[in-house]
């Protein structure tokens, strides 16, 4: 089996499409976060230091229009109660992720 090397530079390019998608620090950290289990806002700003209400707010709101992530009320009254968990789609990240990992550990910076 050969290894097929997409054309990143054209729009079209899935691969570029997918590395759009992934491409926020933020999204790629919430999905580590959320491997863990389904996860409620407050838990999420919490396990991912640094990531602002507004901002852990916008991307997952992408990561949901995308079909990474599943957003569900756990209670409708105010103040309400909502939970996110990864989609199967989502979970397929796991082991693309766990080779970047390995990667990393095999090839630390300033090495």
């Amino acid at each position: 089996m050969s290894l097929v090397i997409p054309d990143v530079i054209e729009e079209a390019c899935a691969t570029r499409q997918a590395l759009e998608r992934l491409g926020s620090k933020w999204r790629i950290l919430l999905v580590y976060a959320l491997l863990a289990g389904p996860q409620r806002h407050s838990e999420l700003r919490r396990r991912v230091p640094g990531v602002t209400q507004k901002m852990l707010t916008e991307t997952l709101r992408g990561m949901e229009s995308d079909g990474l992530v599943a957003r569900r009320v756990l209670k409708e009254s105010a103040p309400q109660h909502v939970e996110y968990a990864l989609t199967p789609l989502g979970r397929t990240l796991q082991e693309p992720l766990a080779a970047i990992c390995a990667w990393a550990t095999a090839n630390p910076p300033g090495r």
